[in-house]
């Protein structure tokens, strides 16, 4: 049987009792099976209202943990390949989060925590303990002007891109924003300066680090009547020469509400650029330049439909309880603040 016809039966026969959950990164044919599409921020949204027994996560290992967190008593979380990692997320290590928060409260200052959700639970979990929560690049400005007053300064992990163009959107003076040197287990982290609001995590998006200002460049130059619109992932100087900037949700609605006939390039990933030049005919959507999530890639319909096929005795995705609870306050701040 091949693993489309398997995945159908499987979901024929489990009924209400599966729900297949999707990141619009996937490739076309696991979204084709997916019963909820979305970004981050969507599908964190839709956890606690599933009354699914089995909840299987197309999509990186940070995203299935957060699910598990959210998920209810009895409901069983799964990803088809436990080895889906993320790049961004793996730059910041919850033990060093937090020497690094220490070092800035040294003094006695009050910094807040927040992390991306492109971050493991342990890193949400520090957020939780520390009065901080998690963002995600729909709601990061919301999330930041909730942290800054809760404390006297924000420590945004792992995404320095997001974390600084998230502040810029917020009109904070760019002097206020300080890179951190994490090196040496956080040897070069000061303590909290008072003239600096956020202090960045210097991570990245291996995916949109790959975009920059010479591509954009190259489209004012060759097609200057095109739109350019990007991922806040980029770096600022892309952001900046971009026409829009924003969310998966944004990106899909801004390339939706394009004229009839233009050309637009989008700065994302590129499985989700492809599905809007295919949706869109009466358009022109192209990458800004092809750019795959290898992580995102190792979901694949054929280890669906064999984690379909085992789900009876397959080991779900499994978070700690010491880690859980902090890391589930942390989300739930952000849940309740983006209401």
């Amino acid at each position: 049987m091949t693993p489309t016809r398997t995945i159908t039966a499987r979901k024929e026969a489990l009924g209400t009792k599966l729900c297949i959950l999707a990141h619009h990164y996937q490739a076309d044919d696991v979204v084709r099976h997916a019963d909820i599409l979305g970004d981050s921020l969507e599908l964190a949204q839709r956890i606690d209202g599933l009354d699914a027994e089995h909840i299987v996560f197309c999509g990186v290992h940070f995203m299935a943990e957060t699910a598990a967190i959210l998920a209810r008593t009895g409901q069983k979380v799964h990803i088809p390949d436990e080895n889906a990692s993320c790049v961004m997320a793996d730059m910041v290590p919850a033990a060093l989060a937090e020497k690094v928060l220490t070092a800035l409260n040294r003094d006695g200052a009050h910094i807040i925590p927040l992390t991306y959700v492109n971050s493991s639970a342990a890193v949400k979990a520090v957020c939780g303990r520390h009065g901080g929560s998690v963002c995600t690049s729909a709601n990061a400005k919301t999330m930041m002007s909730w942290a800054l007053g809760q404390g006297d300064g924000v420590l945004f992990m792992p995404d320095a891109n997001l974390g600084r163009n998230t502040a810029r959107a917020l009109g904070i003076d760019p002097a206020r924003t300080m890179r951190l040197d994490i090196r040496g287990q956080g040897r070069f982290v000061p303590a909290a300066d008072p003239s600096a609001s956020i202090y960045l995590w210097p991570g990245l998006c291996a995916v949109h680090a790959l975009f920059h200002t010479e591509h954009v460049s190259a489209i004012r130059r060759d097609e200057p009547g095109a739109l350019v619109l990007v991922h806040p992932e980029c770096s600022p100087e892309v952001v900046a020469m971009a026409d829009g900037a924003g969310s998966t949700s944004y990106l899909i609605k801004a390339v939706a509400e394009a004229p009839a006939g233009s050309t637009i390039y989008v700065g994302t990933e590129w499985n989700l650029v492809n599905r809007l030049a295919l949706r869109h005919t009466d358009r022109t959507v192209r990458p800004l330049r092809t750019a795959l999530c290898s992580n995102m890639a190792k979901i694949t319909e054929e280890n669906l439909a064999r984690t379909l096929t085992a789900l009876d005795t397959a080991e779900p995705v499994r978070v700690d309880d010491d880690i859980a609870q902090p890391a589930r306050i942390a989300l739930q701040r952000m849940l309740d603040a983006c209401r």
